[in-house]
């Protein structure tokens, strides 16, 4: 069995892309490996330095984590602000990583430009923190995306770095955790290949939104005034409805239109309405459990309490055995 990390920041809900891209594929890890799963509020605070309501926000990622059938029993599931060892071994990791390493770092460089009135220094230093939460398990596998190899592969410098300074071989060198063909890519509903909330509200399907708010989502996907030829290529945008409907819909359902395109028959107001029922039909349990969770805050305490125990076990004995090899000794 091996120990795997990961995270999400608290800003925001998740969406189908979320769920088929990496959530359905958390469910099953938790079964086969020893999985950490952390709501990351210290690395929000790199972006949004005095969020309106932090409290709530992590609330709602705890519920829709548990919603998604994140199993505390079977997975630790605990806040990063919980596990104070976590900020211990950060400010460790700072003191042996260099300025200018963290400044070429490609997500700085993206977050100068898009935010040059916050520019602070945790955001300099997210590379460390984020190696901090790794490797305070001393994991073997990280799930991650593209946008985030870069900081994986400082992670495995830092601990390297680690492991070559004080002469120990201590940290494992954490790999990304790829799940090959179980990953299962949602494209959005304006016409680009990824669905997610930097590309804007319109663009995705959060588990949490209601039928009236999927339906005029759906009814507002690009698309265009149809085929002219049978069996004509789609455009991406069609290609969008269509891959959609093929991870919700019914295979018949699915059948119907493809043959409907393929005759230049379509009509994609037909399309969309059906295919905005079937996404009502696959969120409504996600939205019932995620409201039914959403008030039962001794449960939730439960969870959080349960989380910060185990994770706390592992992360205190981390940081006793870095402060032994470091050389911080008892008088």
């Amino acid at each position: 069995m091996q120990t795997v990390v990961s995270g999400i920041r608290p800003t925001g809900n998740l969406h189908l892309g979320n769920y088929f891209g990496a959530m359905q594929n958390f469910v099953k890890m938790q079964e086969t490996d020893n999985c950490y799963f952390f709501i990351a509020d210290y690395h929000s605070l790199t972006t949004h330095p005095t969020p309106a309501d932090l409290h709530g926000n992590v609330k709602q990622v705890l519920v829709e984590y548990l919603a998604c059938g994140l199993d505390p029993e079977k997975s630790t599931l605990y806040l990063q602000s919980d596990i104070p060892e976590t900020a211990e071994l950060y400010l460790f990791l700072n003191m042996n990583a260099y300025q200018g390493e963290l400044e070429r770092c490609t997500s700085f460089k993206d977050k100068i430009r898009s935010q040059p009135e916050n520019v602070n220094a945790g955001l300099l230093t997210y590379p460390t923190l984020m190696a901090a939460d790794i490797i305070i398990h001393k994991a073997h596998k990280v799930p991650v995306g593209k946008d985030q190899e870069q900081h994986l592969e400082m992670t495995r410098t830092f601990a390297n770095r680690f492991n070559r300074m004080y002469k120990a071989d201590y940290f494992p060198e954490p790999v990304a955790y790829n799940f090959g063909e179980n990953l299962i890519k949602i494209p959005g509903l304006d016409g680009s290949t990824k669905m997610g909330k930097s590309e804007g509200e319109g663009n995705a399907i959060f588990l949490f939104d209601t039928p009236e708010a999927i339906r005029k989502k759906v009814m507002k996907a690009v698309t265009d005034s149809g085929p002219t030829e049978p069996n004509q290529a789609k455009p991406q945008a069609i290609e969008n409805l269509f891959n959609l409907m093929k991870a919700l819909s019914e295979q018949e359902t699915l059948q119907f239109y493809e043959d409907s395109y393929n005759a230049c028959a379509i009509r994609y107001g037909d399309m969309k309405k059906q295919l905005a029922e079937d996404v009502i039909r696959f969120t409504t349990p996600f939205r019932e459990r995620i409201l039914e969770l959403l008030k039962d805050d001794v449960y939730l305490g439960k969870v959080v309490k349960m989380g910060r125990d185990k994770a706390h076990e592992s992360a205190a004995k981390t940081i006793k055995e870095v402060r032994e090899i470091i050389g911080f000794k008892s008088f």
